[in-house]
C-alpha cells in the first residue's frame, strides 16, 4: 500500500497466519479487503492513521461498494474483515475503541446453501466407478470423500494417509484454526481409499504422506481439485452452483433430510457455532410432501 498502515495491516495479517492459523486463501482476502478500504480512505479523505477514522468514512465506503453494485452480502463481509482489524488494533493498544460501534451492516436476505438432489448425485458416484485414468480415480475419490465426510477443500487435500483409521471406521480431519475433528465414514468409502492407495503406491514411488496426489505424483493443489470436481459436476444439467463446497451442503442437506440432529451435523462438519448449522434446516419440496402425506390426517383415512 506505501502508507502508514502497512505497519497495522501486516500485523494483523501476521495475527491471522500465526495465532488464529487462518487458511492462505482467507487471509489473502482478509489483506485485499484492507488494501481496497485504506486506498479509499486515501484518495478521500487523505487519512493518515487509524485514530483519524470516523464512522461516516466507513459509511461512504460502503455507500462506494454499494454503487459497485455488490451484493449486501458481500459488503458484510467485508466489513466483517474491519471489525477484525479494528477490534484487534484495541487488543494491542493501538486504539482506545473501534470506528465500528456506530456502524450499521446491511440488511441481506438469508440465502440456502444450494445442494445436489441424492438421485443425481446417486447417478453421478456410480458413473464414476467405472473410471480407470488417474484424474477419473482423482474425481471419484475427490468426489465420494466430499460427499461422505462433508469436509472442506482445504481440508481434503492436506488429508494424510494416517489420518485415515481403518480400524475405527474414522476419519480424522484437521479443521479450521488447527481444530480436529472425527468423521465415522462406511465400509464402502474405506475399500475405496485402499484401492486408490494401492493403485497410487504402483504407480509412484515415493508418494509421500498425503492422501490425494496429481498425474505427477505431487500432492493435490487447490486449483486442480476444484477444476476436477467442477469438471465431474457440470453434468448434472439442473445444478446451478458446481464448486466442490456444494458436495460438503448436500452431505449436510441430506443427513438433515434424514433425521440428524442439527448438533449431530454441527460436529460433523467442524462449525465453531450453532447458528452456522442452522441453514440447514431446510428441506426439498420432495421432502415436505413426503412428510405431509404420511402425517396429516386426511392423508391416514
Amino acid at each position: 500500500m506505501g502508507s502508514a498502515f502497512d505497519l497495522p495491516v501486516q500485523s494483523f495479517i501476521d495475527y491471522l497466519n500465526f495465532e488464529k492459523r487462518y487458511s492462505a486463501h482467507t487471509v489473502r482476502s482478509y489483506h485485499d479487503d484492507l488494501v481496497q478500504f485504506f486506498a479509499f480512505l486515501d484518495k478521500n479523505f487523505g487519512v493518515l492513521n487509524a485514530r483519524e477514522i470516523l464512522p461516516t468514512y466507513i459509511r461512504s465506503w460502503m455507500a462506494s461498494l454499494k454503487e459497485a453494485n455488490l451484493s449486501a452480502r458481500s459488503i458484510n463481509r467485508k466489513l466483517s474483515t474491519l471489525k477484525s482489524f479494528f477490534k484487534y488494533q484495541v487488543r494491542t493498544g493501538e486504539l482506545e475503541q473501534t470506528p465500528l460501534t456506530n456502524v450499521i451492516s446491511p440488511k441481506s436476505g438469508k440465502r440456502l446453501p444450494g445442494f445436489i438432489p441424492e438421485k443425481d448425485l446417486s447417478d453421478l458416484l456410480q458413473n464414476l466407478n467405472a473410471t480407470e485414468d488417474w484424474k477419473g480415480l482423482n474425481a471419484r475419490m475427490l468426489l465420494s470423500m466430499f460427499y461422505f465426510t462433508g469436509m472442506r477443500l482445504s481440508e481434503l487435500i492436506n488429508l494424510k494417509d494416517r489420518q485415515i483409521d481403518k480400524s475405527k471406521k474414522v476419519i480424522k480431519i484437521l479443521g479450521k484454526g488447527n481444530k480436529e475433528r472425527i468423521v465415522p465414514v462406511w465400509p464402502e468409502l474405506l475399500q475405496m481409499v485402499d484401492e486408490y492407495r494401492e493403485a497410487r503406491d504402483k504407480l509412484f514411488e515415493a508418494p509421500g504422506e498425503y492422501l490425494l496426489i496429481t498425474e505427477k505424483g505431487k500432492k493435490l493443489y487447490p486449483k486442480y481439485a476444484y477444476l476436477l470436481t467442477r469438471k465431474y459436476l457440470t453434468t448434472i444439467k439442473t445444478l446451478e452452483k458446481k464448486s466442490p463446497h456444494i458436495l460438503r451442503h448436500s452431505f449436510a442437506t441430506h443427513l438433515t433430510n434424514h433425521g440428524a440432529s442439527l448438533n449431530a451435523v454441527k460436529e460433523l462438519l467442524g462449525h465453531a457455532s450453532l447458528a452456522s448449522t442452522q441453514v440447514y434446516t431446510h428441506n426439498t419440496i420432495e421432502k415436505l410432501k413426503e412428510v405431509y402425506k404420511k402425517a396429516h390426517p386426511k392423508e391416514q383415512k
